[in-house]
């Protein structure tokens, strides 16, 4: 029979939770991949959210996540890949935009904002699905690294039995993925998709600035 600490139980369960739902580049990314992919690509950028929580679980019970924790290079690799990917969705979203301004410079010519918005396109990583967007964006987001870490060294009990902490793993990584499955359906009801629908050109743009600033704000903290 487990014996199970109560209060790092409900510790686990509120700090878990806390983290999950605070914004940041994993919900930027399942928003964007929601109101422009659909439904199932959100749960699917969800799901490779939570898988990526599984790799930071699985490093930290092997005693790995206090080393990487510790070396500062770990870190500062992280948080520069992470910025970089984030950045480059930013700019990825801007780019029908960017080109237009570029043809009008060099052209001297009006640019043509009607037909950039009857034919918006979704320039999310082309070759890589909505998973492994979601994958990659929690993977490389050294603050998820820090919270497993944190966690898992000052809330959860050395003495913790190992089934236990792979339960409380298992608990985080569902725990992510419910959330930002949840998101994905509210953002695709019907009627919030009729309104997306109408500012689908403005809502790619103002995600690919949003991920810009968050590529930003993470290269230089």
């Amino acid at each position: 029979m487990l014996n199970i600490d109560q209060f790092e139980l409900y510790s686990v369960a509120v700090i878990t939770l806390l983290a999950v739902m605070s914004p940041g580049p994993d919900f930027a990314m399942v928003s964007k991949i929601s109101l422009l992919k659909g439904r199932r690509e959100g749960i699917l950028c969800a799901f490779g959210i939570s898988t990526a929580i599984s790799v930071h679980l699985a490093y930290t019970l092997l005693g790995l996540g206090v080393v990487f924790a510790n070396n500062i290079w770990v870190l500062n690799t992280l948080r520069v890949l992470g910025a970089m990917y984030l950045i480059w969705l930013g700019i990825s979203a801007l780019w029908p935009d960017i080109k237009t301004i570029i043809f009008t410079l060099k052209h001297k010519q009006p640019s043509t904002p009607l037909k950039n918005e009857q034919t918006p396109k979704n320039t999310l990583a082309k070759n890589s699905s909505a998973f492994w967007s979601g994958f990659a964006c929690n993977a490389l987001n050294p603050k998820t690294m820090l919270f497993i870490v944190s966690l898992f060294s000052q809330v959860i009990s050395a003495d913790t039995s190992l089934l236990m902490e792979l339960g409380y793993g298992a608990y985080i990584a569902l725990a992510h993925f419910v959330w930002f499955a949840l998101v994905a359906c509210l953002l695709t009801s019907a009627r919030i998709q009729q309104k997306v629908f109408i500012f689908k050109i403005w809502v790619e743009r103002v995600t690919g600035l949003l991920m810009t600033s968050l590529g930003l704000r993470l290269l230089i903290s």
